[in-house]
Formats: C-alpha cells, sequence, structure tokens
C-alpha cells in the first residue's frame, strides 16, 4: 500500500472507526444507489419578474399536480385537486380566504390534513428517511416523520394516526402544521434548481429573487451577462455601474436600487436636474413613463439621459484602456460631428435624434465633468458598501458558474463562441488567446479574482472583465457583434440597431458542432445535451427550443414580460426527473391575487424531450458515481482493517 494511500484511509479511518460503522455506511450508500434520481429543474432569463418566477418554483413547473393526480387519480375532482394545487403553493394565503367562507373548519382542517400527509409520502418516497429528515422543520419534524412512515409494529395504523391528526387541530395548530406540510412538499418535490442566467435586469423584484434563492435547498447558477454587470457594479466598475443604472431606470425600476439596495441616487438626480433642466430629453422616455406624475417623469428622463452620457463616457474610456479587447469601432462619441448633429458608421452619415451634449467636450468626448466624476465617486462607494447587494453577489460566487457539467448535461447561459467555419473564436483576453472551455476557465478565474484578489492589478483586471463578458462580441455571454445601445437611443434608421449574432447560433442545428462542443467539455455526446438561455425562443414564429435532434435545448422562452410579445409566451423551463426530460411552455402569469383566490395556475404545456428506457436511479447519476467511488474507498478501508493495516478505533 503505498504511503499517500494508506495517509488518506487514516483520514477516512477518523470517520468510520470500527468496521461496524464502515460497513453500515457501505450499505447506507449502496441503497441510496438504488433510489430514483432526483427531479431537476431549469430555469432561466427571469429579469426580475419576481411574482411569475414565485409561482414556478412554488408549483416545480407542474411537477406539484402531477404529483397529486399520481397520488389521488379519480378520487378526488378536478375543482379539489385545483384548490390542493393552489393551497400547497400559497399555503398561508389561501387559508386565511376559506376561514371566511368554510362554515366548518374543524371538518377541512382533517380531511386537508389526510391529503396533504398522502401526497408529502409520495414525494418523500424517493428520498432516504434520513435526507427527509433533514428537510422536515423544526416545529414539527417528529410528528411529521410519524405521519408519512409507514408504522409495521403498529396493529391499529388508522386510529393511530387518527389521533395524532386529531390532537394537532384539537390543541389549535392545525394551520401551522399545514403550512409546513406544503413548504416541505415543495421542497422535496425538487432536488434541485438550475438557474441558468439573467436574474437581474428589466423586471421590478431581481432582489426578491436573490432573497428566495438564498433560501433556496439545493442550487446551481449559470451567470448571465445581466447578472454579471450587476457583479462588475458591486465590485465597483464605474461603466458597469452606469449600465445598471441606466437599465434601471430605463424600465422604470429607480425603486430596485434606492429601495431594494439602499443606494442614493439623490447625487445622481440633482446633477442630471441641474444639467438638463431646460432639456426635454424626449428620446430618453421611460418604459413606465405612462404609469408616473409628471414631475417624477420629468425627473427620470433627466436621469436617465445623464446616466446614458456618463456610460458612454465610461465606455470610451475602457476601449481606450484596453486596446486588446477590440472594440475601437465603438468609439461612438468620437464619430458623433457635434456642430452638424450626425454620426458617420460603416461609411455613412446619420442625423442624430438628439444634438444637445452640454456635458462633451468635442475634443475631449470621453472625460468626465467635474460634476460628472463626483456623481460617479458617490456611486462606485454606495454599490461598494451596499451590504445586501455585496451579500447576493457572494450567493452567486458560491453557488454560480460561467458554466456547469451535472449530470452529463452542459448548461451555459449564452453560447461558445465560433468562428464562421465552426471552429472555436480565438479571443485575446489581456494579451493571452483563448478559446472553448479554456475561454470560460479564464474569464471565471478573472471575475473571481475582482473580489477576492490581494492585489489590487489582477482586482481592476477582474474588474474591467465583466464590462467585457457584459458587452463585447466575443463574450460568450454576450455573442453579438455589438451591443447597439448607442444607436437606438440615437439613430433612427433601424438598419443600425441590428446585433448580429454568433455564428453558434447558426450553427447549432448541427450535429458535429454540437458534438465537439460538448467534447470541449468533457461530455460524450451520444448521450450528453447542453442547455441555454440568452436568446428568446419565438414561439409564435415557430422557432422551437428543441435543436440539433434534441441535443441542445434553449429554455428562454419570454419569462420578462418585455419579451413576451416577441415570443408569443411567458418562457420555458425544463424538468429531468428520473423518467426522462420535459420541455414546459408557459402561458404568461396573470398574478399571485388571481393564482390564490380564482385558483389559477400557469397553464402549461409539456413536451417529452427525451424518455429514458429504464427508470434512472441516484446510481446514474454525478453523484451516484461520487458515492461508488466512495464505498469503493470504504472497502479498501475494510481490507485494511482485517489485514492489521490499520487498527480499530472505538
Amino acid at each position: 500500500m503505498e504511503k499517500m494511500e494508506l495517509r488518506y484511509l487514516k483520514r477516512l479511518a477518523e470517520l468510520y472507526p470500527t468496521i461496524a460503522k464502515a460497513s453500515t455506511e457501505i450499505i447506507n450508500l449502496q441503497s441510496i444507489l438504488n433510489l430514483p434520481k432526483g427531479t431537476e429543474h431549469f430555469i432561466t432569463d427571469i429579469h426580475g419578474e419576481y411574482e411569475a418566477f414565485s409561482h414556478v418554483l412554488r408549483n416545480g413547473s407542474g411537477a406539484v399536480k402531477k404529483k397529486i393526480n399520481d397520488v389521488f387519480g379519480h378520487t378526488l375532482s378536478h375543482a379539489d385537486k385545483k384548490a390542493l394545487a393552489t393551497l400547497i403553493y400559497y399555503p398561508r394565503e389561501k387559508m386565511d380566504l376559506i376561514k371566511k367562507t368554510e362554515p366548518n373548519m374543524e371538518d377541512w382542517y382533517k380531511i386537508t390534513l389526510y391529503r396533504l400527509i398522502e401526497v408529502c409520502k409520495q414525494v418523500a418516497s424517493k428520498y432516504t428517511r434520513s435526507k427527509v429528515r433533514k428537510a422536515l422543520p423544526l416545529d414539527f419534524s417528529y410528528v411529521i416523520e410519524e405521519l408519512i412512515t409507514e408504522k409495521s409494529e403498529v396493529l391499529d395504523k388508522e386510529a393511530y394516526y387518527n389521533s395524532i391528526v386529531d390532537t394537532i387541530i384539537s390543541i389549535g395548530r392545525s394551520e401551522e402544521f399545514i403550512e409546513a406540510l406544503c413548504e416541505l412538499i415543495q421542497r422535496l418535490v425538487i432536488d434541485r434548481l438550475h438557474v441558468l442566467g439573467d436574474i437581474y435586469d428589466r423586471g421590478p423584484g431581481p432582489h426578491l429573487i436573490m432573497d428566495k434563492l438564498m433560501e433556496y435547498h439545493s442550487l446551481d447558477i449559470q451567470w448571465g451577462n445581466h447578472d454579471v454587470v450587476w457583479m462588475g457594479a458591486a465590485a465597483g466598475q464605474p461603466a458597469c455601474i452606469a449600465t445598471v443604472i441606466r437599465n434601471s431606470v430605463r424600465y422604470g425600476n429607480l425603486d430596485i436600487l434606492e429601495d431594494g439596495y439602499g443606494i442614493n441616487l439623490l447625487p445622481l438626480a440633482t446633477f442630471a436636474l441641474e444639467t438638463y433642466k431646460d432639456d426635454p430629453c424626449g428620446i430618453f422616455r421611460t418604459k413606465n413613463s405612462d404609469m408616473v406624475s409628471g414631475r417624477e417623469n420629468e425627473l427620470n428622463v433627466r436621469m436617465h439621459k445623464a446616466i446614458t452620457i456618463i456610460q458612454f463616457k465610461l465606455e470610451g474610456q475602457m476601449i481606450n484602456k484596453h486596446p486588446c479587447f477590440g472594440m475601437q469601432e465603438r468609439h461612438l462619441m468620437g464619430m458623433i460631428n457635434y456642430e452638424n448633429g450626425t454620426v458617420e458608421l460603416n461609411g455613412k452619415e446619420y442625423k442624430l435624434r438628439d444634438t444637445n451634449f452640454p456635458t462633451v467636450d468635442p475634443k475631449d468626448p470621453y472625460t468626465l465633468t467635474e460634476g460628472e466624476q463626483l456623481v460617479m465617486d458617490r456611486l462606485v462607494t454606495a454599490f461598494q458598501q451596499c451590504e445586501k447587494l455585496q451579500k447576493h453577489m457572494l450567493l452567486l460566487l458560491n453557488k454560480g458558474s460561467l458554466y456547469k457539467v451535472f449530470n452529463n448535461n452542459l448548461l451555459y447561459h449564452g453560447c461558445v463562441p465560433l468562428d464562421e467555419n465552426g471552429d472555436f473564436l480565438k479571443v485575446n483576453v489581456y494579451g493571452q488567446t483563448y478559446s472553448g472551455k479554456e475561454l470560460y476557465d479564464v474569464l471565471e478565474a478573472y471575475v473571481r479574482m475582482a473580489f477576492f484578489s490581494l492585489d489590487e492589478e489582477e482586482r481592476e483586471k477582474g474588474r474591467d472583465i465583466m464590462w467585457f463578458i457584459w458587452s463585447n462580441k466575443n463574450s460568450p455571454l454576450f455573442g453579438k457583434e455589438k451591443m447597439a445601445t448607442f444607436e437606438r437611443y440615437y439613430i433612427e434608421e433601424e438598419e443600425t440597431h441590428a446585433e448580429k449574432k454568433n455564428p453558434y447560433y447558426r450553427l447549432l442545428e448541427q450535429e458535429e458542432i454540437v458534438n465537439k462542443i460538448l467534447k470541449e467539455f468533457g461530455l460524450e455526446a451520444d448521450d450528453a445535451h447542453i442547455v441555454n438561455g440568452h436568446v428568446p425562443v419565438k414561439q409564435k414564429k415557430g422557432e422551437s427550443p428543441v435543436k440539433c435532434s434534441g441535443k441542445l435545448l434553449i429554455i428562454d422562452g419570454g419569462f420578462s414580460k418585455a419579451y413576451q410579445k416577441q415570443t408569443g409566451i411567458a418562457g420555458y423551463t425544463l424538468i429531468y426527473n428520473s423518467y426522462g426530460m420535459m420541455l414546459v411552455a408557459h402561458e404568461p402569469f396573470t398574478s399571485t391575487e388571481d393564482a390564490i383566490i380564482r385558483e389559477t395556475d400557469i397553464h402549461s404545456d409539456r413536451i417529452m424531450v427525451k424518455m429514458t428506457p429504464r427508470r434512472m436511479l441516484v446510481g446514474d447519476t454525478d453523484t451516484g458515481r461520487e458515492l461508488k467511488e466512495r464505498i469503493e474507498e470504504l472497502k479498501e478501508l475494510l481490507k485494511a482493517y482485517r489485514r492489521g493495516v490499520i487498527i480499530e478505533g472505538r
């Protein structure tokens, strides 16, 4: 036995100091391998739509309804199943409504408790007792375990369970117990949640989504470009901060910054009112301008213009600072003819929709004025010192990454940049060239440096790389020829607004390309899949989220309300359970109030992508492979005990 192996076995012996304990653990692990695979839930491009996200999380993309049907079949009416599902999603709110109309609450409590116990038994059946026990709410853990566990030693089981339920009701704990059961069902119905990016921007509640994710039991996040720009802002990168604020004001979501994160925007507001007081700022109308008062709208459009000009200046500074980013063609503030009010793009001159630039020096268009610099200094400090924002970013860092390989699936938000021939695009990152998986790895390393490196130069490179990831044509999270923000604001002609996608999106149906990407990330092409979001699937135009005969799935179908006119639906999610993979297409979510009062669930159509030839077990998963390795290690420990190489402890 090699010295290193012996040292490892001695460390293992500290956890399992006897033959009996090592043997018991082998038996336990072997039994876990034969349980059904847990259900994975994939969701992407949430874009701040908290209510819809929360509902999809509560119903598990239809998984809760399926469990109710599995348990009750035709023994419950459709109305009763619907009511039970709504109760599981929103237990406290639904009970408050029921109490107003139900004449006999005691009977209702008893019937409901028995129904919930049966559903709970069903969702707990694919887990070990130990795993279920860890998921139980502390206040009711013993009682719930008694109710959902078969008691072979109890002769009159009905009387035994009746006595427990009657006691719960008689001591006035029914509602708390029902709430605990509902939350347990929600937790057990999904074993792991995958969020494939873009939690932030457009919608009003990304901070609420992050709060919810902080409490989630099993989670991984693949960063989207909108998440990374917020990470850059939290790290103090000025161009990212300006972008985050511009996006927020444009979509009428300054409440996210001011109320959600407590970031003081008064310096920007004061500067904007003083600088643009006589400017109507017509092209800077916000998305919610019809819903706010005239005075508030006047402030919003001026703030919108002020931060947009600051953003363009800061982006110009970044382009000058990092020539290796290859973005010189985006030096747009320097291409403006300020006397004529025109800009030249690709050899053609375009008239500007707004020609008032009081803070821009035509000879030095990228330098901030003293007032702009003061605003940015205050904002950088505010973002860096915002405790709640830093906690949310830490969650993204601890649970997130640019990509993940999990259970034979490759998950990422955007694309793997390709050239026109379908080869991995070579991308310059600070003077070194990277492509494929290596590009992902080096970009992620720089992001982490921005937060954790002790070297200030490395931290600065990390901060700046997040702006690169947000907007560069070679970024795997952006994947477009340009970000036409300037053109959309200032130029009427729509030909300038087009953002040509990376060849990746054109080559998705070619099996050799998809297989090459899978192989690059260490996956066998035959059974593996790529799952990504980022680009809304326009279902109403006949687009399908299933690409390359099911090997690649794009599950962004318009969760954000801003996209739903284009897509025709309210997003795709993906369910991967022990029977196979199912895409779920959702219709728009109306409101939480409708879901509770009218019991309106999101109507979801399921599309079977892949059905397994046999029911998948834990032993077929990544967790299973780890458990098998552990079993082999424990078997080696048993041999060491029996040969006397290691002495048993107590």
